[in-house]
């Protein structure tokens, strides 16, 4: 069963979408590879709280990682990507080729950066630190601002947190 609703966030509305009570998708407005509205089951805030909480902590600069079961569905390869954005640390950023490096698989960054654009979990999974291998902003499903701005935050928590 599906179930979704809508908090807000400095980077505009979230939509939060639960498969069986395990958070299954976090979508900006305006998200590419964003589902259709009506695959996102009936709304009901029911159990998001731990999710609404710790994005709230997230977005204050309280929190630098989430502790939230996750429902990742996507193929084999997609899983395993997304399992490496997981192992990114806050404020700091991988390419494209670091990640399919360190997957076994360096020829593999385009690969990696489909995968990456099709994370339905956004923010928590944090597809938004991956950049091209020059360090340019490439892609991102929430839009170039965002992922500059999400970057921004998340660098200037990071140097915070060093003093």
């Amino acid at each position: 069963m599906r179930t979704h609703t809508v908090t807000g966030s400095p980077y505009g509305p979230l939509t939060l979408v639960a498969t069986d009570g395990v958070l299954s998708g976090l979508y900006m407005t305006g998200q590419r590879h964003r589902p259709a509205e009506e695959t996102f089951g009936h709304p009901d805030d029911t159990g998001f709280e731990p999710v609404v909480e710790q994005l709230t902590a997230y977005f204050a600069g309280d929190r630098t990682d989430f502790d939230l079961p996750l429902h990742l569905d996507g193929t084999e390869f997609q899983r395993t990507v997304w399992a490496e954005l997981l192992k990114i640390p806050y404020g700091e950023t991988r390419s494209y080729g670091e990640l399919a490096e360190a997957l076994g698989n360096p020829a593999a960054s385009r690969a990696v950066g489909l995968a990456n654009g099709k994370n339905p979990i956004g923010i928590i999974v944090p597809c938004h630190r991956v950049v091209g291998a020059n360090g340019s902003l490439t892609g991102y499903g929430g839009g170039i601002e965002r992922k500059r701005q999400l970057l921004d935050f998340e660098r200037q928590g990071a140097a915070n947190a060093l003093f």
